[in-house]
């Protein structure tokens, strides 16, 4: 079975709506869109492509497969995402998207949420997902997380969907790698570990 790698753009205070521009996701009238992209940093753009050139297959969710949908099949060429995102096969977890999907290579993962995704992660060796922080909270409360690459911005919000949101399943992580780039982002991936061990101070 293949490895489910989840990406994420996150501030200090664990938020990580709408990184990418500000009309993203105006859910809950959050007012920050295009943070992440307000720090450019070559370095950490090439490492970010470097840690998605590996998939094989891209799940998303239903708001995140619509703004990729629109941009990048009329994205340049020249861009190394363009090609690797219009080339490999796409699953996105809808309950209202029929099939055919305008973006070639799409297919709607319509029913039992778990069941879909382990036959994704049967079909292919290496499943990203970018964003799709809704359907992240499914995934983690499921446990079918394999690979958490969390990219923390010294950015502080106060507001928006946060990566942990509320009611997250409690778990252990084992970090696996740590790269501090220029700009003050920090390149973090953890592994699942477990739950949680707790001690008491007092002895």
């Amino acid at each position: 079975m293949g490895k489910l790698i989840v990406t994420e753009f996150v501030t200090l205070d664990g938020v990580a709506q709408a990184p990418g521009g500000p009309d993203e996701d105006r859910d809950g009238g959050f007012p920050h869109g295009g943070w992440q992209l307000a720090l450019p940093d070559e370095g950490s753009g090439s490492a970010v492509f470097e840690q998605a050139a590996g998939m094989d297959a891209l799940l998303l969710g239903r708001k995140t497969y619509d703004i990729f949908a629109a941009y990048w099949p009329k994205a340049s060429a020249e861009m190394p995402f363009t090609g690797l995102l219009n080339g490999v096969p796409k699953y996105v977890a809808s309950r209202t998207l029929t099939e055919p999907l305008a973006w070639e290579g799409s297919t709607v993962i319509a029913g039992d949420l778990a069941e879909g995704v382990a036959e994704v992660k049967d079909r292919h060796d290496r499943v990203h997902v970018i964003g799709s922080l809704d359907l992240l909270q499914s995934l983690l409360r499921l446990g079918l997380v394999d690979q958490l690459n969390l990219w923390l911005y010294p950015v502080v919000l106060g507001t928006g969907k946060r990566v942990f949101a509320a009611g997250a399943v409690p778990a252990a992580l084992r970090l696996t790698e740590s790269v501090t780039h220029p700009n003050g982002a920090l390149q973090l991936t953890y592994e699942p570990a477990g739950t949680p061990t707790y001690a008491n101070a007092a002895g």
